[in-house]
């Protein structure tokens, strides 16, 4: 025992298989001998000497020496009488001689930037109250479930008058409310962990295990956790695996030669992102890493992870700049096989400590079986952000419509892949920043035809097989791209057209809700089915959504031109009556008013490949959906509760 860790948690450590090494690495309070006090552990394989140093000890390099308990470059030690909230840094003495200070990278709170020093942390006597939510998580079948994604990045969501972040536990008295009310199912964070730059948005990590003090303590995020739970929202956060900044208090050269980076500066190296890549097949390196993803569902109870750049880390290639030659991997080809052998270990592991667990990879490649299990040779996440969906959407809607017909093919082309994957549809903040301007502003056509065109794509995307994810500000149809510095421009509520995106979002999202047809089977073929994806002169494309329940299912008609269609002819699955209970063309929501309305009898005559139809009037620039009723039935105008 080495200040009460044990021998088998230091080998499995080395071996790559401690999932749970945050609880022996890092600083942690401990009684030892009689004596209470803290333990510090770190890794630095060719370190020389490690010391702590900090105010306590006036930062002077040697009085708080570590020792070196391992071959592989393990240091521990102990010192007694420490006060949590006391800052610290490793002094670490190279081979050659030099003195490096470095934060720990187990640190589980850090100093607030620009400062970069680790935090002796405070005991947590946090109590948590989600128990009926974690109740509930046991029996959860995702793939079933209706998701609805709500992406946030905490510093801009809202801003105070002064211009001060709202803190985790504000945020969870005004974020939350808005959220639930919104109809989300689940908040997705950008990512917490400690960064030293705002601007990064949190991808560019230094403490990996460390909640970023920009908006309060540790206990105070497992707050707002808490209160998610508590009002029926999941939580996931973007996880950042891949890569790592440079800054010199952070992981690079850490203890003067690469020990979290491949020593190979060519693996290594991300020249367009300013990153180091992890050394995936480095035993302690997975310990780090898939430990991590363990601490965030363990201590602050996180529902799933968004995991980043998962393309960055499968190819050796990925975004190589041409004047750097190209690496290949033992059999010639352009796959990391360390980085694909540390994903499925990572899933199996995860998947092992919470089988509904959430492990979304947000991949651009068209690697196959990304969501397939491991066992049957697949990457074993259980989603992926639908990107290919996503890239032909934008470009398609960005066209006027008298040019649409000519590039039809890009709204009907996914459901060429759609169920050979679990997919998250997802607009995400990556399309809204960087001169790509904001969603609204990619709409062609005046004012109007913006809001529809904009509308239609949402009610076209919550039709569309699989589960939904859309970034702050999207649901009320700002103008701006998103301004990272400053909260959304929530002043827009204000205008009409604005305002009323905004109530046809809630209106949309809760619709979703209530119909199981619109999730119940989006991984599956049985749940969709074309009537029309042919109608390319007047970009009108109509299809089936089914739930489980084959009794219940959705006719749904896109019309991608500002035109009028009556009496247009509409292939239906069974004879009856149908009824539209969603139009996006309501003048609720902004619309000309062109609905469908009273009862539509089929007609017997072939249409479609189906064996009736019926007639409708197709708004312009909109999506409506039709469902068979019982002639019985009470006249509902919506024939839904929304």
């Amino acid at each position: 025992m080495h200040y009460n860790i044990s021998e088998d948690d230091l080998y499995l450590f080395h071996q790559g298989t401690n999932y749970e090494s945050f609880r022996m690495m890092g600083c942690h309070f401990i009684e030892f001998d009689g004596e209470k006090g803290y333990r510090f552990s770190v890794w630095a394989p060719n370190a020389e000497e490690v010391y702590v140093v900090g105010d306590f000890n006036h930062w002077e390099v040697g009085k708080d020496r570590l020792k070196k308990v391992t071959k592989e470059g393990l240091w521990v030690g102990f010192i007694p009488d420490l006060l949590a909230g006391t800052i610290y840094k490793y002094a670490i003495r190279t081979k050659n001689g030099h003195l490096l200070l470095k934060a720990d990278p187990y640190a589980r709170q850090s100093e607030l930037r620009p400062k970069t020093a680790s935090v002796v942390p405070k005991q947590s006597n946090y109590e948590w109250q989600d128990e009926k939510w974690q109740d509930r998580r046991k029996g959860y079948d995702p793939y079933s479930s209706p998701m609805l994604i709500y992406e946030v990045h905490f510093g801009t969501w809202r801003k105070k008058e002064s211009g001060e972040f709202y803190t985790y536990r504000e945020l969870a008295q005004i974020l939350v409310p808005y959220v639930k009310s919104m109809g989300y199912t689940h908040i997705e964070l950008l990512p917490l962990m400690e960064h030293p730059f705002d601007r990064s948005w949190g991808y560019q990590t230094t403490g990996y295990y460390a909640v970023t003090s920009r908006y309060g303590t540790p206990d105070d995020f497992k707050y707002f956790v808490d209160v998610c739970h508590r009002e029926n929202l999941g939580v996931i956060m973007d996880w950042v695996p891949g890569h790592f900044c440079k800054d010199d208090f952070g992981l690079r050269q850490f203890d003067g030669g690469p020990v979290y980076e491949y020593a190979d500066p060519k693996k290594a190296e991300k020249h367009q992102w300013g990153t180091l890549t992890f050394d995936f097949g480095r035993p302690e390196v997975q310990s780090f890493l898939i430990s991590n993803a363990v601490y965030w569902m363990k201590e602050y109870h996180i529902d799933g992870l968004r995991v980043d750049a998962v393309a960055s880390m499968m190819f050796l290639n990925f975004d190589r700049p041409d004047w750097e030659e190209k690496i290949y991997n033992s059999f010639g080809g352009e796959e990391n096989l360390e980085a694909l052998a540390f994903i499925r270990k990572l899933n199996r592991v995860v998947f092992s400590y919470e089988p509904n667990f959430l492990m979304i990879a947000e991949d651009s490649s068209d690697f196959p079986l990304v969501t397939a299990p491991t066992h049957v040779g697949g990457l074993g996440f259980n989603f992926k952000w639908n990107m290919g969906w996503m890239n032909d959407m934008l470009k398609y809607m960005k066209y006027d419509p008298v040019y649409r017909k000519w590039h039809h093919q890009l709204i009907t082309f996914s459901f060429m892949y759609t169920f050979s994957e679990n997919y998250v549809l997802p607009l995400s903040h990556d399309e809204v920043v960087h001169g790509k301007k904001a969603l609204l502003d990619k709409m062609p056509g005046d004012q109007w035809k913006q809001f529809a065109n904009l509308r239609l794509l949402y009610g076209y995307m919550m039709c569309h097989p699989g589960k939904k994810l859309l970034f702050m500000g999207g649901e009320f149809g700002q103008y701006a791209e998103w301004k990272d510095l400053e909260q959304l421009d929530w002043h827009l509520l204000h205008y009409p057209l604005h305002g009323a995106m905004h109530h046809y979002v809630k209106m949309l999202n809760h619709f979703y809700l209530e119909r199981p047809e619109l999730y119940e089977r989006d991984h599956s073929a049985e749940g969709f089915e074309w009537i029309d994806p042919h109608n390319i002169d007047q970009s009108v494309i109509a299809f089936l959504r089914r739930g489980k329940n084959e009794k219940n299912t959705l006719v749904i008609v896109c019309n991608f031109t500002p035109v009028v269609y009556y009496d247009y002819k509409i292939g239906v699955p069974s004879p009856g009556v149908y009824k539209e209970i969603f139009n996006s063309d309501r003048n609720e929501f902004g619309g000309s008013g062109q609905t469908n309305d009273g009862e539509h009898f089929s007609i017997p005559m072939k249409w479609h490949g189906f064996q009736q139809y019926i007639k409708i009037k197709v708004p312009p620039l909109a999506i409506s959906v039709f469902q068979q009723i019982n002639q019985k039935e009470e006249d509902d105008e919506w024939g839904t509760n929304v």
